[in-house]
């Protein structure tokens, strides 16, 4: 058979219809592409308009269901192939361009999307053909077709739908806007930037749902599956605050009252692929405004989706802590809120306690995680009644226990805090009739936000007892008042005897603020008397006479405090609190303070072969650091003078109640400088003394003895063990030690030693000592000379350097990150300033 006779005989078995639309749209295509008559387009354009739905006079519908299926997006691909300013300009006043835009914007609206993108997609560069189309797009988009692409995914397809049809509109519904940014550059316009199509895309999906819960309720049925991959994928971009924000406070208001918007919302969540649950179920979490919500837009869904269950009970609560306290409270208040999910609220409550608990997360977590479990974990608390909690008692508790102990035992006062308010209410709550564990902290703002956590949730009054509350609450609040202000006595009673007052009353009392308390005790006038007085004296008035004036004495009395040095450290050193001294620990500690200055290198001496000794408590070794470096810190002062006691008692010749006298000397001076006119431009006072620096001499005896035995573990003291804290205590000592040395004969022994020491407990798992041991590392930076660091130290350098760099990367600790930083830039700083760049 001839090919002409088989086309003729295909089309004579062809249906009259299609036949009729096929020899049409060719006739119009050919038209369209070879005519420069802008009467003969206007005409074919016309006859092909009355096939699309809405015309004037439309062609049957048979042949509007042919012409969409198989033939709409060929004519549309001639009409975006003939763009150009010529064509368009055949016919005047736009009605060309006019003609032309109608068959996208009235045509069906996914196969009209395909082709702009397409053709947007294809273009070469920035040109007249481009900016049309992408205007046209922006007009496609302001005018709610992109509903109707999304609408005509949720309806039943007539034939079998085809996966990749779906898939591409999907990449280019979510997409459209890198897509546009791409081929537009600075072009760009305002309705293709994130910003602004996302939520046009949240509203369009709003209509799109609409139009489905419209054809629910005609009995029509619909699937969601598209509108979920879209709020899945647009998820997956990051952009769920836009898209959510329009889409959530919608749905919250239509799916308040309705339960088959409850249902359509459920069933949106449930199709959103396992890929995009997460990035959905975060930003739901963020957004929603309550638990309740939540629990209407999402049913029980962390029952149904194993993803979502993981999502909401592992992710967002154990491996993320970016989340507020609010968004907490809704995602566990969610789970509080139905029988079914009130389960797994009690299995997320004893997995919290657990990670809690554990000491390697206490010493490996940073420290904004661990409260964010804490507070997770008080969240909990409240929703849980005691007939659950009874359950788990003995579970519960021992994790509890093991968590206060680990954390109790951190370095870190922040840690320690957390353990003992989270322990506090946790005991409270899991044993009630137990006994409670109570704990002193100083109170801050953490404190209290945990503490107004753990309140527990309000309950519904009566209206009668809500009526009477505020009635009384005044009453009791102002009683205290009336009776201290009235003596107690009754109003009434007062009212009736005002002519029997006593004409006293009203004389103003006495100011007896400044009065002193009388000693009977005398202070001592010499130091081997105060000594004396420490040590032997029952007298406890002398005794804290006696300690109040050691101080002065020791500073103006320097021989004579020599030739009792060591003994007077070792009295002061195991000095203990008889009576209630207001300041006896710093009266104590600077009273140390001026026995090392005064004769610094054998009380230093001293004081470190007592730091290794054995019947010493952590707090008297802690005393030890803090004096050693309180006095090198007074001993490395320029212009040293000695200073006057802070809380010591007068001189002897002096009197208690005597004024000081006035600085008349101070005001004769100024008023003759004021008065006196000088010609040099000099400047009339005198700087400070030039003074060499004290501590040069004698911070050997203060910084190699601490490092002698640190890894000696003793029966009490094991530094690299148990007792982190004083270890902790110990590196910071030593970096002060060693910045106070700078530009000291010794420093670059000091700071050899202090680099080796370092290198020793680099992975220790304290973050106080990381901390400790990276400030260290600058302290050596900034006070061994430059050149002497790259001459004697620079296998130590090198090595610092890389592992600085790792826990700048990897640290989980902040501080630590920030303080290796800090490090690598002085590295950086003095590899410059002995090695300048090379000029370019």
């Amino acid at each position: 058979m001839l090919q002409g006779e088989g086309t003729a005989g295909r089309q004579q078995g062809m249906d009259p219809a299609r036949s009729a639309v096929l020899l049409a749209v060719r006739e119009a295509l050919h038209n369209l592409s070879t005519s420069e008559d802008g009467g003969h387009i206007l005409s074919t354009l016309g006859a092909l308009k009355r096939y699309l739905q809405g015309a004037e006079n439309p062609a049957l519908p048979g042949e509007q269901e042919e012409f969409a299926r198989m033939h709409f997006s060929a004519v549309l691909r001639c009409l975006v192939g003939r763009l150009s300013s010529g064509w368009l300009g055949l016919l005047p006043d736009g009605q060309l361009e006019d003609l032309w835009a109608s068959f996208f914007l009235e045509g069906p609206a996914d196969q009209a999307f395909l082709v702009l993108m397409e053709s947007i997609e294809g273009a070469a560069g920035p040109s007249f053909h481009l900016m049309k189309v992408a205007q046209l797009l922006a007009r496609f988009l302001n005018t709610g077709r992109m509903a109707a692409v999304m609408e005509g995914q949720c309806r039943p397809p007539a034939e079998p739908a085809f996966p990749l049809l779906q898939e591409t509109l999907l990449t280019k519904v979510v997409g459209l806007p890198d897509h546009l940014g791409n081929r537009l550059q600075r072009e760009n316009l305002e309705a293709f930037l994130p910003q602004n199509y996302f939520p046009l895309l949240g509203e369009e999906i709003m209509r799109a749902l609409q139009a489905v819960v419209d054809s629910l309720r005609g009995g029509w049925d619909c699937s969601v599956s598209f509108l979920s991959r879209v709020l899945g994928k647009a998820c997956v971009h990051g952009r769920q605050k836009e898209i959510l924000g329009v889409l959530v406070p919608r749905l919250t208001a239509l799916s308040e009252g309705s339960c088959l918007w409850q249902r359509v919302c459920w069933r949106l969540v449930e199709s959103v692929p396992d890929r995009a649950m997460e990035a959905l179920l975060t930003g739901l979490v963020e957004v929603a405004a309550g638990p309740e919500v939540l629990s209407r837009l999402l049913g029980n869904l962390v029952v149904k989706s194993r993803k979502a269950r993981f999502v909401m009970t592992r992710k967002i609560l154990f491996l993320q802590h970016r989340h507020s306290t609010p968004t907490l409270q809704s995602l566990l208040g969610y789970l509080a809120m139905d029988s079914q999910r009130r389960p797994l609220l009690v299995q997320v409550l004893r997995e919290l306690l657990e990670t809690w608990g554990s000491s390697s997360a206490v010493r490996h977590t940073p420290l904004p995680q661990q409260r964010y479990v804490s507070t997770a974990l008080l969240i909990c608390l409240v929703h849980l009644g005691e007939a659950e909690l009874q359950d788990s008692r003995d579970e519960l508790l021992a994790s509890l226990m093991a968590g206060v102990k680990n954390r109790l035992d951190s370095s870190l006062p922040a840690v320690r805090r957390l353990g003992m308010i989270v322990a506090e209410v946790a005991s409270a709550r899991i044993h009630p009739e137990g006994p409670r564990l109570r704990f002193q902290y100083e109170e801050d703002e953490l404190s209290r936000e945990l503490l107004a956590l753990a309140a527990p949730l309000p309950v519904a009054d009566s209206p009668a007892e809500a009526e009477a509350s505020p009635s009384v609450a005044p009453v009791a609040a102002e009683t205290p008042d009336r009776g201290s202000a009235d003596g107690g006595v009754p109003q009434a009673q007062l009212e009736g005897s005002g002519s029997d007052l006593d004409s006293d009353d009203e004389l103003v009392p006495y100011d007896m603020s400044g009065d002193q308390e009388l000693k009977s005790g005398k202070a001592p006038a010499y130091v081997r008397d105060c000594v004396e007085a420490l040590t032997s004296s029952e007298d406890w008035e002398r005794w804290e006479a006696a300690l109040r004036a050691l101080e002065g004495l020791i500073l103006r009395s320097p021989a004579a405090v020599r030739e009792v040095s060591v003994e007077l450290a070792k009295v002061l050193l195991h000095l203990e609190e008889k009576t209630s001294v207001v300041g006896f620990e710093g009266l104590r500690q600077r009273a140390l303070v001026a026995v090392v200055v005064t004769d610094p290198a054998p009380v230093a001496e001293y004081l470190t072969s007592q730091f290794y000794a054995v019947n010493f408590s952590l707090r008297q070794r802690m005393d030890i650091l803090d004096v050693l470096t309180l006095a090198a810190q007074e001993l490395s002062r320029p212009g040293r003078l000695p200073k006057a006691p802070q809380c010591g008692s007068p001189s002897p010749g002096s009197q208690p109640s005597s004024t000081p006298a006035p600085a008349w000397r101070a005001v004769v001076e100024e008023r003759i400088r004021n008065k006196t006119r000088r010609f040099s431009q000099g400047s009339a006072r005198r700087g400070p003394d030039a003074r060499p620096n004290e501590f040069n001499l004698v911070a050997g005896y203060f910084f190699f003895p601490l490092l002698r035995h640190f890894d000696r573990p003793l029966v009490t003291f094991d530094l690299l063990g148990e007792d982190q804290l004083v270890l902790g205590r110990l590196v910071h000592t030593l970096g002060a030690l060693m910045y106070l040395a700078v530009n000291t004969t010794v420093a670059v022994a000091m700071g050899k030693a202090l680099l080796e020491f370092v290198w020793t407990l680099r992975f220790h798992g304290d973050a106080y000592v990381r901390r400790g041991l990276l400030s260290a590392v600058s302290s050596v930076l900034l006070s061994v000379p430059a050149e002497r660091l790259l001459a004697d130290l620079p296998d130590e350098l090198l090595e610092a350097r890389s592992w600085l760099a790792d826990v700048a990367e990897q640290d989980p600790d902040e501080d630590c990150r920030l303080l290796a930083v800090r490090a690598l830039l002085l590295l950086e700083k003095l590899r410059h300033t002995l090695v300048p760049p090379a000029p370019p």
